[in-house]
């Protein structure tokens, strides 16, 4: 220490400086302090079923309410790339394909050959991926696409320039394809996702499958972003449909919805319309609460709605990853909130088979979220999002239905048992929980 000293004053002043810089800059950067209130609260009740709630909803996110089209569940690979595959090849005008992952194999090499195909049929082929997201996609694959005429966008690549916002991801899943059929939900194109997610070569994931006016909906978290990257604003009907009710491929799949809105979230803004969006939608269920999501660390907000249903007698249950998760890190810091989740009486359990990756929650059976949003303070704050919200009794039914099939392939946490864990493991659960900002 007294060596420390022996140094001139104005070199230890300009030291101490510097520390107290990089201490200025992360705090800044990844700090969540000031970024929202220190709490959330309700000025009235509702239900997830009343005009209030509905009007609600459309106000905290700046969406309109919209009505009409059609909804199908897709389960796992088995489902959801046959039915795309299909989609993208029946194509006729556009297609616009935004996805976070973007790596080789087999999926890629379909892809590949759809687009280009599709492309030089004259069919108006963009696609956007983020760019440490889909850093892997072959490059020589990419610039044959581009010769077929196709565009293909990288969103914030690793370059010189752009390092302030390198945090900053796409996360978005919106596949349209001529202005009335789409796609969205967990999944992106990555070899994983094939199977039927039982096995551990395969993750458990699930798409929606969206038509009529919920596909033209659907767009605008494609078209915000392409604008925003390329300056190019996307017109006419072959984009957003012509507001007719149809399927948009001649098929009668699909359940009927009553009432939707299409939420997109930027870290650009302030009002993090992602956050409103869950915790409102939490704070009205009055019977019971299902939610599957692959990186359950909620922040302070989250969590209090969450205990609050849970005491008031809503039956709230979690499906997370279990031991077969992609990042161990995140396990650690979710399960950092365990024991205070299962004390207020939520209903944790964990999918055994392999990583679960679906992003879905059912509201007293009638409201439903799916998207590609993560139950973490980086989907609410930093990544570009985008989730529907679909009031339907139907659809919220088979969400459901999925729900309670992959609680049998589950182990459920229980609260005696859970305490019992070893010493390392509630120290690294601490340790993680400190970094609740970062996920």
């Amino acid at each position: 220490m007294a060596a420390l000293f022996d140094h001139p004053w104005w070199l230890l002043t300009l030291a101490a400086i510097g520390v107290v810089a990089i201490c200025a800059v992360g705090i800044t950067l990844f700090s969540g302090v000031g970024d929202r209130p220190a709490e959330a609260k309700l000025s009235g009740e509702c239900t997830v079923d009343s005009e209030e709630f509905l009007h609600a909803i459309a106000g905290v996110v700046n969406a309109p309410l919209g009505r009409g089209g059609r909804a199908r569940l897709l389960n796992n690979g088995d489902e959801f790339y046959p039915a795309l595959f299909e989609t993208l090849r029946r194509a006729e005008k556009t297609i616009n394909f935004m996805v976070y992952i973007w790596e080789p194999g087999k999926v890629s090499d379909t892809l590949f050959e759809i687009l280009t195909e599709r492309a030089r049929a004259g069919v108006q082929v963009r696609v956007m991926v983020d760019g440490l997201g889909g850093h892997k996609a072959h490059a020589g694959n990419i610039e044959r696409l581009r010769q077929a005429g196709a565009q293909w966008a990288w969103f914030h690549p690793p370059r010189f320039g752009m390092l302030t916002r390198l945090h900053k991801r796409n996360h978005r899943r919106a596949i349209i394809v001529d202005g009335s059929i789409g796609y969205t939900g967990g999944a992106a194109v990555m070899d994983k996702w094939m199977g039927d997610g039982f096995s551990e070569e395969s993750w458990r994931d699930c798409m929606v499958e969206v038509t009529g006016r919920l596909a033209g909906n659907l767009q605008s978290a494609f078209t915000s972003l392409w604008v925003h990257v390329t300056g190019e604003m996307l017109v006419g009907s072959e984009f957003y449909g012509d507001g007719s009710e149809g399927q948009g491929d001649g098929q009668d799949s699909g359940e009927p919805i009553s009432m939707h809105v299409s939420v997109v979230s930027s870290p650009s803004g302030e009002a993090h319309p992602m956050r409103s969006l869950f915790w409102l939608s939490f704070r009205a269920a009055c019977d019971h609460l299902y939610i599957t999501n692959p990186y359950f660390v909620p922040d302070d907000i989250m969590c209090a709605v969450l205990l609050g249903r849970a005491r008031a007698g809503v039956d709230v249950r979690i499906l997370v990853p279990g031991e077969k998760i992609d990042v161990k890190l995140i396990r650690w810091a979710s399960r950092s909130v365990y024991e205070s989740m299962l004390e207020a009486g939520v209903r944790i359990y964990e999918y055994q088979p392999a990583m679960i990756h679906q992003k879905t929650a059912v509201v007293d059976g009638r409201w439903t979220l799916v998207g590609s949003a993560n139950m973490d303070v980086r989907s609410k704050e930093l990544n570009q999002e985008n989730t529907l919200g679909i009031l339907d009794v139907g659809f919220a039914r088979e969400v459901t239905e999925t729900f309670f099939r992959d609680l049998e392939h589950s182990r459920e946490i229980r609260l005696e048992e859970f305490r019992r864990r070893p010493l390392l493991h509630k120290g690294l659960e601490k340790v993680a929980g400190l970094f609740e900002e970062q996920f």
